[in-house]
């Protein structure tokens, strides 16, 4: 009974904080999802090898949204794909959808995978989403919340062993790879080989789509943009936003933590969700760019870390890091510079590696609750 209402309290403050993220809505509402559109029309009405044509693709976004701003379509062309069947719905209804979708396939993957059961589980996913990041990826547009949803379902489906199905869900990283890319290195090195053969069989199909529907004009658009300069804004959250280190340097710190991280993930082996969780956090550092809607990662390696770890001494700092990240803090004067949230991934990071290399009594909770619902 006392469980039941601790449940109903944390739900409570869950909901409370949902409502805020809902009513505190400041950025311009589908933005990246308009590029994505607008890259799949010139695609569907011009041909796939113009997508990266970017006069082409503003001329596109200022006919779906004449007064919204256009902006480079820089995305990989998974994401033009994935928003191609609703190329013939009105934009607005498009949009909605779409944002329906991504939320919902979040929320779903996070109920799913849970090792909480009962009302704890909706708790706990609610909570997951609840952080400003979230519902800001969704207004945006963004696949962000698909990428962390892969990263979800990886999880327990690694966790029971079903490696072949796990590496399908981690595809869904190639919509954002940047943001995630050293989880399947974590996870090959943590000796699940058929996960690391299944996501990678997966990147060569989407290899052969693109040269088969772009060309290699297309492709070679593509890759020619990535070696542009980056959008303004894109390096806050990385190593030079928030400690200002460059050149040499950061590409040093970039090797320690690849090293670290694929060294822990080598160590938490027998813990699939840490592999993935060390993984999630390790991508986010190294990568040169990133902004804000790209810290839902960083939201399920917390979820990850609070499901597998119960001990007080781990679900403290996690939900004092979740309640700066709600509307409780963030819509106040104390809310945090978004570089200073680099300072929590490398805080998760270290506690993992520290809990790798000097194990403690505590195991990960059994993975035999996950599929009792």
């Amino acid at each position: 009974m006392r469980r039941r209402l601790w449940a109903l309290f944390g739900l409570a403050i869950v909901l409370v904080a949902l409502a805020l993220d809902v009513l505190n809505r400041y950025e311009p509402i589908g933005i990246d999802f308009h590029t994505y559109l607008a890259a799949a029309r010139v695609g569907a009405e011009q041909g796939w090898s113009l997508i990266y044509d970017q006069r082409l693709v503003g001329i596109e976004q200022k006919s779906l949204v004449p007064d919204q701003i256009a902006q480079p379509f820089l995305s990989p062309p998974t994401d033009a794909w994935l928003t191609a069947p609703l190329v013939p719905l009105p934009y607005w209804v498009a949009y909605w959808v779409w944002a329906a979708l991504t939320l919902a396939a979040l929320v779903a993957a996070l109920v799913w995978a849970s090792l909480s059961h009962g009302l704890e589980r909706w708790v706990v996913a609610g909570a997951a989403i609840a952080p400003w990041w979230v519902l800001h990826a969704v207004n945006l547009g963004q696949v962000a919340p698909l990428v962390a949803a892969g990263a979800v379902l990886a999880t327990r489906l690694a966790r029971e062993r079903r490696d072949l199905t796990a590496g399908l869900a981690l595809s869904l990283l190639y919509l954002k790879p940047n943001t995630a890319l050293v989880i399947p290195f974590a996870l090959l090195v943590a000796g699940r080989y058929r996960i690391f053969v299944s996501w990678a069989a997966v990147g060569i199909v989407i290899a052969v789509a693109a040269f088969g529907l772009m060309g290699s004009q297309g492709v070679s658009a593509y890759l020619s943009q990535l070696r542009g300069p980056l959008p303004e804004g894109a390096n806050y959250l990385t190593l030079e936003g928030a400690f200002g280190v460059g050149g040499w340097v950061a590409t040093a710190i970039r090797a320690v933590i690849v090293i670290v991280s694929i060294a822990a993930a080598f160590r938490l082996r027998h813990t699939p969700g840490l592999v993935i969780a060390v993984g999630a956090i390790a991508s986010l550092l190294v990568v040169p760019y990133l902004h804000g809607s790209d810290l839902c990662l960083f939201g399920v390696a917390a979820w990850i870390v609070w499901e597998e770890r119960t001990a007080m001494r781990w679900r403290v700092p996690i939900a004092a890091g979740w309640l700066v990240s709600t509307p409780y803090v963030n819509s106040t004067g104390f809310a945090l510079r978004l570089n200073r949230w680099t300072l929590f991934e490398v805080a998760l990071l270290v506690a993992l590696a520290v809990v790798a290399f000097r194990p403690r009594r505590e195991g990960p909770r059994r993975s035999a609750s996950a599929s009792e619902s």
